[in-house]
Formats: structure tokens, sequence, C-alpha cells
């Protein structure tokens, strides 16, 4: 594959992906993101809305002096092009930092921690300019010993209450980015994304026909588990929480690449009312975006082959938290 004006140091996307990562975090090239990032990029994470590499820079560092040791290891790189020049990265991470320094989440507990991030970059010409980012904020404070609804009650105490606090992504607060594509046509990326419509659609018995009986299921919270029934229970636990809501999938990849099996990427959101029953509690009314972001292996089992083998699901509970605090004033 040629990259059209990327740096010729890089073999392939991935390869700049992962490699800027690296250089950004672990070797510390901080400065690196004023040629590796736009000066106008926009950071979409569910719990804020950051526009400007200033500010991207600013987080990083926050990070990195609250997390010194934090190491990023790339677990996949699920990619498309678009006819603009434009490529689109679904970057899966596995990071690992200690909490030496407060910051963020409080004052420094020791506390050795291990959590997923899914990053989704556009970028062109060597140069980052439009993102998408879902850290699992839910294995994070859990690993500290919080709750996700404790954490974000305390998280808008401390950012000055409800009126003063950092307001979570939503449609009214999203910005429109340069980057306008919606993924590729690949074979894979369909059958997830029809998978998951007719799920967000409660046609939960398409699970045994479309997941693989021994799947592997990595979950927000931290959470690992297995079989039909641990992908039903999850998938409704959601749903369930917001029945009338919106479903959108924003983005979807499809890829078949050499020493892998097929792999699917799709950031998603569901957006609407907190009114049923399910894994956020007791309905509330409020208004909720959740953003997420997940991946999908397949296999060559179950009744027509295809299967999704593996599958890593990424959304922020504290940022869903945070909504449904805000609405209810229990903050």
């Amino acid at each position: 594959m040629s990259l059209d004006g990327f740096d010729p140091k890089w073999k392939d996307f991935p390869d700049y992906i992962l490699g800027i990562t690296k250089e950004i975090w672990e070797d510390r090239g901080i400065d690196t993101l004023h040629r590796y990032y736009a000066p106008d990029i926009v950071v979409r994470s569910p719990a804020s809305v950051v526009r400007g590499n200033k500010g991207v820079i600013a987080a990083t560092m926050a990070t990195l002096a609250e997390f010194p040791d934090r190491a990023l290891v790339g677990e996949d790189v699920i990619w498309s092009a678009d006819n603009t020049g434009h490529l689109l990265s679904s970057h899966r991470i596995l990071s690992t930092a200690t909490h030496a320094h407060a910051g963020v989440y409080g004052p420094a507990s020791g506390k050795r921690l291990r959590y997923r991030i899914i990053a989704d970059c556009a970028a062109r010409a060597n140069v980052i300019d439009d993102e998408w980012l879902i850290r699992d904020q839910g294995a994070i404070v859990r690993q500290m010993g919080w709750d996700a609804r404790d954490y974000a009650r305390d998280l808008i105490a401390r950012e000055g209450g409800p009126e003063r606090c950092v307001k979570p992504l939503t449609p009214q607060t999203d910005i429109e980015g340069p980057y306008k594509g919606c993924g590729n046509d690949n074979a894979w990326g369909e059958r997830y994304a029809q998978t998951l419509t007719r799920i967000m659609g409660a046609g939960f018995s398409v699970i045994p026909e479309a997941y693989d009986r021994g799947c592997q299921l990595e979950h927000p919270g931290g959470a690992t588990a297995h079989g039909f029934d641990a992908a039903d229970r999850f998938w409704m636990g959601l749903r369930a929480s917001f029945p009338s809501a919106e479903f959108r999938i924003q983005h979807r990849i499809g890829r078949e690449d050499a020493m892998m099996p097929p792999r699917a990427a799709l950031r998603w959101t569901l957006t609407g009312k907190h009114d049923g029953w399910g894994a956020f509690g007791a309905p509330t009314g409020a208004n909720v975006h959740v953003l997420g972001i997940s991946h999908a292996e397949f296999g060559p089992f179950g009744a027509d082959g295809g299967t999704i083998r593996r599958e890593w699901v990424l959304f922020d509970e504290t940022a869903i938290w945070k909504q449904i605090l805000l609405h209810t004033g229990q903050a």
C-alpha cells in the first residue's frame, strides 16, 4: 500500500498509527503532536469535546503527570480509506499504568491499572485531523475502588458543580470535523453492522446465529465473558436502559488481511431517554447520548460459518452516569 503524503519511514498505515502512538506517549515526544495533529483538530470522547492541538497537548501532559509509567500496547488497527485521501484507523489499545500522582482521578492511590482504549483517527498527509476516543473509564475507576456512578458524582463536584462541570458529548456539543467518510463496503463490516442493528432492534434471537458458542467478549468495566448468554445479558442490559433511544451506526469497516482473521470495526451511537430498567438502574427520563466503538473477529464455526469469535465493546459508563445525575439533580 502506498501512503501518499506520509513520511516514508512508515511502511503502512497501521505502522504509522502504532508508531506515532509510541512516539507521543512512551517516548515522551509530546512535541510531535505539533506535526502529527492538526492545529484545529476535534477530539471527541464521551466525557467532552476538545478542539485544537493545544488542548490535546495539555491533556496528554496531565495524564502522564498522573500516570508516569503509562504504556499503550496496540492490539489491532482496523482501517479504511476514502476518496479524499483520508485514512481512518480504529486503533484498539491495551494500556497499563500506575496511579502515582494526584490528578483528575483524585489523590495518588498507587493502584496498578489495566484497561482498554479504542481511538478512531482520521489522517491525511501525515496529519491526524479528526478523532473519536473512548477510554474504559469504568475499568479505571473500579480498579481504584470507585463505583462508576459515585465517581461521576464526585467528578461533577470537583469540576465545580452541575452548572460549571465539563459537559459530556451530546449531539448538541459535538463539532463537525473534516472527515466525512463512513468506512467501506467490506462484507465483514456489513455483517457486523447487521448483527448489532438487529440486536438494537430487540432481535436478540440473532445472537446464537451470529456469535460463536465459545465467543470471548470484552466489555466496558474491564469485564471478560464468554458465550451466548453473556452476549445476551450485556446487550440486553444496555438496550433495556434506553429502549426508545435511536441506534445509529456512524462508521463501519470490514477487513481481510494476511495472517489475521476477518475483522470489523463499528462506531455507533444510542441517543434518547433513560426510560427503562437495565444496566443503569431505575429509569429517570434523562436525555442520554452513548458513543460506542466495537471490534469483532470472525471464525469458521456456527451454522453457516463466519460467526463472531471475539468481540470488544467500549463505551464510557461514567459519562452515561454523569448525564443521568445532571438530569436528576443527584450530583
